[in-house]
């Protein structure tokens, strides 16, 4: 029994660093921040997701998540309940 859950444990260890998404540069993140803090967005925490720019953010008291594309326009949103 023990090695099964140490053989799952090692399996999930090696695995997860594959589907952890890159950080967004800190430029990047900063124009992200002045481009949508300027549209009224609250900007809570920007990632990377499926080549995305993922923004969680607020605005006019409901949560948003939005996708930006490589010239940082807003492709998609949606509220996140």
């Amino acid at each position: 029994m023990t090695k099964i859950l140490a053989a799952a444990l090692a399996a999930l260890t090696l695995t997860a660093p594959a589907m952890a998404s890159p950080d967004v540069d800190a430029d990047t993140a900063a124009k992200v921040r002045e481009k949508l803090t300027a549209e009224g967005y609250e900007v809570r925490r920007i990632d990377n997701e499926d080549g995305m720019i993922e923004v969680y953010a607020l605005k006019d008291g409901a949560r948003l998540e939005l996708y930006l594309d490589a010239e940082l326009n807003v492709v998609r949103s949606k509220t996140d309940d």
